[in-house]
């Protein structure tokens, strides 16, 4: 059995941090990064990032209605937000992605900066907050000087990646845009993973580990098995685990060999819950649902809001009818709700 795909799947974002871009792209190669948030008729900037984790440039990204738009040579592109509607989809190739659209504001005053307190040093981050400009070049991010990729942004939000010498550890964080100079705090972590030693073979059980390099804190880490019939997750193939914080900041995921061959599974630090994001990108499901799924989804959405405590068993509803899911626009909002929880 190969233990090397899951190792790629926690360090694959890290290519992205070079901007020299690659075409031409095969299909289902693509990941295509939005805002969280967008304001309606507002300009936003997007990017689309090759199966290497490089930038893509000269890429078609279908908006809806017939609109699309080409990546740059930076592999972004800046789009104007439609005036009205609760979301907004964007597709390439098969792949989607989807943001949330606020509605317009006169202007967007700035205010406290948003972001969260953990951020994963191989991965996307977000920062949320008036007064950013929907053009990425006009904002900017650095982290202990230095400065991150902004991928994508709106007035109100962008998602920025750390540039390569960025360490894990407590980080100093500032933005800049027109008019607009925040500081904050956040820690920066890694997360590497140690594979079983010797290899398993089909039939025997035993842990994946993952340790995290940068806090010792208690972290929440989601984990996704990609390949069931390769390597079972004894507790599910998916999963929010818990390290133990300390030192020794690791957490492990039981497994069993079921056949040889790669497999793949993603792990990811858990971020805070936007139950209000959540709860909007499952009403925005629910038209989209088949017929004996729609109750379910209401039921859902109106749990999120009358008992917030219910959010794991929520999470983990919405999570298996995405993955029995095809692939699609419905099936791209339920990893939304999931990703919010």
């Amino acid at each position: 059995m190969s233990w090397s795909a899951g190792l790629l799947l926690l360090a694959l974002v890290a290519a992205a941090q070079a901007l020299r871009a690659r075409s031409p792209l095969s299909p289902g190669t693509v990941t295509i990064v939005l805002p969280p948030k967008l304001m309606a008729g507002h300009p936003a900037t997007l990017a689309v990032l090759g199966e290497d984790g490089r930038l893509a440039p000269a890429v078609n990204v279908e908006l809806g209605n017939g609109r699309t738009i080409k990546t740059d040579r930076t592999g972004r592109g800046v789009f104007h937000v439609p005036e009205t509607g609760d979301y907004l989809l964007a597709k390439v190739s098969g792949e989607e992605a989807v943001s949330l659209i606020d509605p317009a504001v006169a202007q967007a005053e700035p205010n406290a900066i948003a972001l969260p307190p953990i951020v994963s040093l191989h991965d996307r981050f977000w920062i949320c907050g008036g007064g950013l400009r929907g053009d990425a070049d006009e904002d900017g991010v650095k982290l202990n000087g230095q400065s991150a990729l902004i991928l994508a942004s709106s007035p109100i939000c962008l998602v920025a990646l750390p540039g390569p010498s960025a360490q894990p550890g407590s980080t100093a964080l500032s933005v800049e845009a027109p008019g607009v100079a925040w500081s904050a705090t956040t820690t920066l972590v890694s997360l590497e993973f140690v594979p079983p030693n010797p290899p398993l073979n089909p039939g025997q059980q035993g842990e994946l580990v993952i340790r995290v390099r940068g806090s010792g804190e208690k972290l929440g880490i989601a984990v996704r098995n990609g390949t069931p019939k390769v390597l079972r997750f004894t507790r599910g193939d998916v999963q929010e685990i818990m390290t133990g914080g300390g030192a020794e900041n690791f957490a492990t995921v039981k497994v069993q060999a079921i056949s040889s061959g790669d497999f793949s599974w993603s792990a990811r630090v858990v971020a805070a819950p936007d139950l209000a994001s959540a709860e909007r990108y499952l009403w925005a499901a629910v038209p989209l649902a088949p017929r004996d799924s729609e109750r379910t989804l209401a039921e859902l959405a109106q749990r999120l809001r009358r008992h917030p405590g219910d959010r794991a068993t929520v999470r983990a509803k919405v999570a298996r009818l995405a993955m029995g899911t095809m692939a699609g626009d419905f099936r791209t909002l339920l990893e939304a709700a999931e990703a919010a929880l």
